[in-house]
């Protein structure tokens, strides 16, 4: 079964602590900026469903703008983004190396 952006929602609300339905399409929304987000800073697409790095930073995502407070969330999370960029930075580069040298 694939990982879909409503199992991410799901996770999301229950992080957050949101047992009613009626922000679904608020917390969905956020999925979808914080992935957005990410995949830039990462140079591509994430793992949500197999790295938990990456889905514990689009958690912390979600409760900064669920809670008004995204201009917070890269100086608090500064050091975290900069690892991701740097780490599947690492991995295209070993991917593109794997390819040529085959």
């Amino acid at each position: 079964m694939a990982f879909t952006e409503n199992d991410l929602m799901e996770e999301l609300k229950q992080y957050l602590r949101i047992t009613w339905p009626d922000q679904n399409s608020e917390v969905l929304g956020i999925v979808k900026r914080g992935k957005a987000y990410l995949n830039e800073i990462g140079g591509g697409e994430l793992d949500y469903e197999q790295d938990e790095t990456v889905r514990q930073l689009l958690f912390d995502y979600g409760r900064y703008v669920y809670n008004h407070s995204f201009e917070l969330f890269e100086i608090n999370f500064q050091n975290e983004l900069v690892k991701l960029s740097i780490r599947e930075g690492v991995k295209s580069i070993e991917a593109e190396n794997t390819e040529t040298s085959t």
